[in-house]
């Protein structure tokens, strides 16, 4: 069976989804200023990477309700990051970062960068806003591309708690591990 998968993904019959937990590749988010930001540069801390388009409605309800959360959990150390990547949006960065008042360091990227690093096939359609959730060591627990239950207005802002709330809980040793560390 898993040669027949395979198979029908090479051919294009069939996409692969991307695999989650996995190691989060680095990422540039670029400032109209020159500035670069590293996804590697908040490794040690959880994060909520927003991939989202200037121009969409839902994004920009999601970059507000990240403002918010980013204020509630930043004393946890919880980081917050965004970058609107849709055509056009190296102009619309700042605007947006304006207008929405975004209050965790957000800038722009490139439809490429973006797919590359989700590991998904440009050529696959996706919806906006993609959240990557990313945990202090750097592996990626979540991606949400554009899921509409999880994405849904009434219960968006909770789901994306929860999973903060997920990396922020201690990493359970296994029994296995335990016990070979105190012989």
């Amino acid at each position: 069976m898993k040669k027949l998968v395979g198979l029908l993904i090479l051919a294009g019959l069939l996409t692969a989804a991307p695999v989650v937990p996995r190691k989060a590749a680095e990422f540039v988010i670029q400032k109209t200023s020159g500035e670069q930001l590293l996804l590697s540069a908040y490794r040690g801390k959880p994060v909520v990477l927003a991939l989202m388009y200037a121009t969409c409605s839902h994004c920009q309800h999601t970059a507000g309700l990240l403002n918010k959360i980013s204020k509630d959990y930043s004393a946890k150390g919880v980081q917050v990051l965004g970058a609107v990547f849709n055509e056009g949006d190296v102009m619309r960065s700042d605007a947006f970062n304006k207008q929405f008042q975004i209050a965790f360091p957000c800038g722009y990227s490139n439809e490429l960068a973006v797919t590359s690093f989700l590991q998904w096939s440009p050529s696959e359609p996706y919806y906006v806003p993609i959240l990557v959730f990313i945990d202090k060591t750097g592996m990626i627990r979540k991606q949400v591309i554009g899921d509409e239950k999880f994405l849904d207005n009434a219960t968006e802002e909770a789901n994306i708690r929860a999973e903060i709330d997920k990396l922020l809980k201690p990493a359970v040793v296994s029994s296995a591990k335990k016990s070979a560390k105190s012989e």
